[in-house]
């Protein structure tokens, strides 16, 4: 045995650095590399490596110290019966192993690589490997309760065969099987809340052909490639910091918080709480990047007027205790009821409205509609009146692109949409729900009497699944069916423009000689004035009230 110095090493240019944990104790057992402390410099947290293999002796140091590079920090007892050199060479012989292990990986077998990390490899010979199924991306949904759990422990399954079951707020979705195999043990249970990535059960794959062989020799040498780079990796700087999310739920103020000298300094000449600071250093330690952050996102979020959901700055509306009224229930908002709240809410808070009114002559187009009647039998279709709307809205979309556009306003464009996509708010007993229907412009007006029908059942039946509500660049509802003479709808943003369609009526219109009976369709524009101006709603309502009077015009 003899006894070691170890120093701090080359600190890559930083000067004094401070101390901010140390990681072993007198009488600990480390191996070449391991860490020993961590410092901390203006710029990034650095894990500082044992010079060998031995037993810790002594550590001169503590919490908050100032060190650099060529300081001892403490001793240790090195090598065996042969010594230190002794030592060295076993950590030199493992290295080089892992070396060879990682060359012959990466010649021998390049798929290695590029094998999934999150999906373990089989072993050698095997005809079958194991697999954690993981929640894939659920179309921007996120948080979704399982309502039903469809396979059992022990069952055999098909690839796309339905797992579970999860319901968002909008639609009921299946989980589908990504291999064919046997269920193993289940991780989640009715009530669970997924997310994309989340684990969801284990199974056993049946492997075809040999390559259960090749995954099981690539994973050594990828072992071998990781434990050869961290060292290295251990002396560079840490990666960039998450943004500060709105998912992050920030500690109470006060809360001690991990940070060096240097970024609470930081902190205190930009005002930042470091309380409500998500760190990204080991062990959440906060880094001058993650108070940058910080203050950059309150910024832009004040510029913007502050938090959408909330409406911050207006002032809250408090309740009375209206039991002192009279009898009262209290029940929960359903998921779908309180994500329409949010969203209307976000959109009103947010898009300066302005509605244009217009009514149009259906007369002729009602007439044609009907005699359709014994066409769409024979097809087993039957043609509404929605169908002309998608094709007019389609048209005038065509012509008036400011109106087929989004705004981003953090960066100050104007996003100008290639396609035309139309939503259709549908009245369900769950809620209201927005299907899409996609490339209206290219559709005929069967197809679209047909996929309108088919996707308004499947909103009654929630069934629609969440790409099939995604991609709208604008949107129709209406209350037709229902009555009323005009409306204001919401702008379902970052769409800039909705067409409200209210109960049609006969009233008499002046021909220039005399007065006749004409059906009529009040129509409601409501719009983003931040994107259309006044003179160009006036312009869409006007066209489309012209092709919904002589729908030939739809035709050119």
């Amino acid at each position: 045995m003899s006894e070691q110095e170890i120093k701090v090493p080359d600190l890559g240019g930083a000067d004094e650095v401070e101390v901010i944990e140390i990681i072993v104790s007198k009488g600990d057992s480390v191996e070449e590399e391991d860490p020993i402390l961590t410092v901390e410099s203006d710029k990034a947290s650095v894990e500082l490596p044992s010079p060998g293999t031995g037993k810790i002796t002594n550590i001169s140091v503590k919490v908050g110290d100032k060190v650099k590079e060529g300081d001892v920090v403490g001793t240790m007892e090195v090598g065996g019966a042969g010594g230190g050199d002794d030592a060295k060479e076993e950590a030199d012989d493992k290295s080089e192993q892992a070396s060879e292990a990682a060359s012959e990986a990466k010649s021998g077998d390049s798929s290695a690589d590029k094998a999934e990390p999150s999906k373990p490899a089989a072993k050698k010979g095997g005809g079958s490997r194991k697999e954690t199924v993981k929640v894939p991306a659920l179309d921007g949904f996120d948080n979704v309760p399982v309502i039903e759990i469809n396979v059992a422990e022990g069952d055999s399954i098909e690839a796309d065969d339905a797992l579970v079951t999860v319901e968002s707020d909008k639609a009921t979705m299946e989980i589908p099987a990504p291999y064919a195999g046997k269920v193993g043990k289940i991780l989640v249970s009715e009530g669970d809340k997924l997310s994309e990535g989340d684990d969801l059960l284990e199974m056993t794959v049946e492997e075809e052909g040999g390559e259960s062989d090749d995954q099981a020799e690539a994973e050594p040498a990828k072992e071998a490639k990781k434990d050869e780079a961290k060292p290295e990796q251990s002396k560079q700087e840490k990666a960039a910091p998450e943004p500060q999310g709105a998912t992050y739920e920030p500690p109470a103020p006060g809360t001690k918080v991990h940070a060096g000298p240097a970024v609470r300094k930081l902190a205190r000449e930009l005002g930042a709480d470091l309380t409500r600071v998500k760190g990204s250093g080991p062990k959440n330690r906060i880094v001058k990047d993650d108070v940058q952050a910080y203050v950059k996102s309150q910024l832009q979020q004040a510029q913007q007027g502050a938090s959408v959901g909330t409406g911050s700055g207006i002032p809250g509306v408090k309740l009375p205790d209206f039991s002192q009224f009279g009898e009262i229930e209290k029940e929960a908002m359903s998921r779908m009821m309180s994500a329409t709240a949010t969203n209307m809410q976000r959109s009103w808070l947010n898009v300066p409205h302005v509605t244009q009114f217009e009514d149009a002559d259906i007369t002729d187009m009602e007439d044609f509609r009907k005699a359709q009647k014994a066409a769409g039998e024979k097809k087993g279709v039957k043609m509404t009146p929605l169908p002309f709307m998608l094709k007019a809205c389609a048209t005038a979309l065509a012509e008036l692109p400011q109106f087929n556009v989004s705004l981003d306003m953090d960066k100050k464009e104007v996003i100008r949409k290639k396609y035309i996509h139309i939503g259709i708010a549908v009245d369900t007993p769950h809620g209201l729900m927005v299907p899409v229907i996609r490339n209206v412009d290219q559709k005929g007006l069967w197809e679209l009497a047909a996929e309108s029908a088919e996707l308004a059942q499947k909103a009654r039946d929630k069934q629609l699944k969440p790409s099939e509500m995604q991609g709208a660049c604008f949107t129709i509802t209406s209350l037709g069916g229902i009555g009323g003479t005009a409306f204001t709808p919401i702008v379902n943003t970052p769409e800039v423009a909705i067409l409200g369609i209210s109960k049609a009526a006969m009233k008499p219109v002046w021909d220039g000689k005399e007065f006749q009976p004409r059906l009529m369709l009040p129509l409601s524009l409501s719009y983003d004035h931040r994107a259309v101006n006044g003179a160009d709603a006036a312009r869409f309502t006007t066209l489309l009230s012209q092709l919904l009077g002589d729908i030939r015009s739809l035709l050119l």
